[in-house]
């Protein structure tokens, strides 16, 4: 009999924001686990199930606390004979926590970030650490590494990685934006930064480097996302003032950093395996980025990426500057950094962990 498995999660995120996770269950699917979820059914990726065969139920929490929701979820648990429930967000762990009280069904959680989930904080044990939660699964390392130094009465393997991979497919028709509207000059290096302003991704220090950069280097910044506005001050006081672009929030952000030359993400803390850095390693830009917990695994430096401390505005110019100085090596490193993200960090390597995670659940 395959693994029955009844994963909860929100789809209603732009489809490339969850294609990596849909794509795993998909995956799953294909690989023999009978798959099933629960989300809105207006939901893009809804559709996308639909089509691989798999049941869509069209319902999600609405509140952290809702009964309604919990008899709904039990509902379906006692008729569907569930084998395991995978819980994706906060709606769906408090809910369905209480939904499986009592059944013979394995719950898994999952938990994309570091931080914020200590032994002595009581609400914990209403969600991840609750006495019915079977397993975790980590979006990288660094999440796993957190989750098993707090817990308490629980053996290490209770918190295990499985990344959400991407495949190189995806990349392959992405095709180049026209990036005229910048009125970059013929010979600059264009470098793209993605992300939304939040202290945690570090454009502040990202803006610092270009002090440490010499001052007349055709060098031009992209920064694309929300609210990178708010640098404008420090922009304004920066020798490349005249350098650094706020592209905004691009719903083609994806073919800005293909028609780019390289790409930087000067993130800080708090991150697991962060999207943008993904994107740009699969679409083979030549990156630096910062060796904060969450980017372990994910290059070699001076191999497949550039790799900087953390809140180090130099380190971060002189990962610039030598790709500006070495072109030739730039491009190698874009495309060894394709060659290494892609074996890596897959959907089919994604899938096997994931099974492996329910088999081990189900036939210990």
């Amino acid at each position: 009999m395959p693994i029955k498995v009844l994963v909860i999660s929100s789809y209603n995120d732009a489809y490339n924001a969850v294609r990596p996770e849909g794509e795993l269950f998909i995956g799953l699917h294909r690989a023999g686990v009978e798959v099933e979820v629960m989300t809105q059914g207006n939901a893009e990726y809804a559709g996308r199930f639909r089509e691989a065969g798999i049941k869509v139920y069209d319902f999600h929490p609405k509140k952290t606390w809702d009964p309604a929701a919990v008899r709904y979820i039990r509902r379906i648990l006692k008729e569907g004979k569930h084998d395991i429930l995978h819980l994706f967000n906060k709606k769906a762990v408090v809910n369905g926590v209480r939904a499986a009280r009592g059944l013979p069904v394995k719950v898994v959680t999952y938990r994309g970030f570091t931080g914020h989930l200590n032994w002595y904080d009581p609400s914990v044990y209403l969600t991840h650490f609750h006495p019915r939660v079977d397993k975790i699964t980590c979006l990288a390392d660094s999440v796993r590494d957190h989750v098993r130094s707090n817990l308490l009465f629980r053996p290490a393997e209770f918190a295990v990685t499985v990344n959400k991979g991407h495949d190189l497919s995806w990349y392959e028709h992405i095709k180049p934006a026209d990036l005229s509207e910048f009125h970059l000059p013929a010979g600059a290096m264009v470098v793209s930064c993605v992300a939304n302003a939040r202290p945690m991704k570090g454009i502040r220090y990202l803006i610092e480097a270009t002090h440490f950069l010499p001052p007349d280097a055709p060098i031009h910044f992209l920064l694309i996302g929300n609210g990178m506005d708010t640098f404008s001050d420090q922009i304004e006081k920066s020798p490349y003032h005249d350098r650094i672009h706020l592209a905004g929030f691009r719903r083609n952000a994806l073919e800005i950093v293909a028609a780019c030359d390289a790409s930087v993400l000067p993130s800080i803390k708090g991150e697991a395996t962060p999207k943008a850095a993904l994107e740009a390693l699969f679409l083979g830009k030549p990156l630096v980025f910062t060796s904060i917990a969450g980017n372990k695994n994910m290059a070699i430096h001076g191999e497949t990426a550039y790799v900087a401390p953390p809140c180090d505005p130099k380190a971060l110019a002189e990962g610039l500057w030598w790709m500006w100085q070495h072109p030739e090596e730039r491009r190698r490193l874009g495309e060894n950094g394709r060659q290494y993200i892609s074996t890596h960090f897959s959907v089919a390597r994604s899938v096997q962990e994931m099974k492996a995670v329910y088999t081990s659940l189900c036939h210990p």
